[in-house]
């Protein structure tokens, strides 16, 4: 069976995704503030920790879970405040990243259903 981590290329395409995004990051009043004193650069634990974690999820090795456990999404973010100022910020860079990626439509179309998905469901803080 082939998977959709497969499909767009398997683990570059995701670190590629997840690069794109970080660089908008780095510079977002909104985002940039939630990571502290985080190192975003590239090679980064921030970067590799959603690398692992989209690469398991669209079929790719289980390594972010051999090293962290369940994914937990919600819990693992409980300690910020992520309202729709946030989800936004977030959302608009990460579609921002797909949209670049050189992929079939398709596979365009349910990365980007699922991150929107993703991003409302972590919304802690209802405006």
């Amino acid at each position: 069976m082939t998977t959709l981590y497969d499909e767009v290329g398997g683990e570059p395409t995701f670190r590629l995704l997840v690069d794109l995004f970080y660089e908008q990051v780095e510079d977002d009043p909104v985002l940039r503030p939630l990571y502290e004193d985080q190192d975003l650069g590239p090679g980064g634990a921030a970067r590799d920790r959603l690398s692992l974690f989209l690469m398991q999820y669209w079929g790719g090795p289980s390594t972010y879970s051999a090293q962290r456990g369940h994914p937990r999404l919600r819990m693992r973010h409980a300690s910020w405040r992520i309202g729709a100022r946030e989800r936004d910020a977030w959302l608009s860079h990460m579609l921002t990243a797909v949209a670049a990626l050189e992929v079939g439509d398709e596979a365009r179309a349910l990365l980007a259903d699922y991150l929107q998905g993703a991003a409302h469901s972590l919304v802690n803080a209802p405006d």
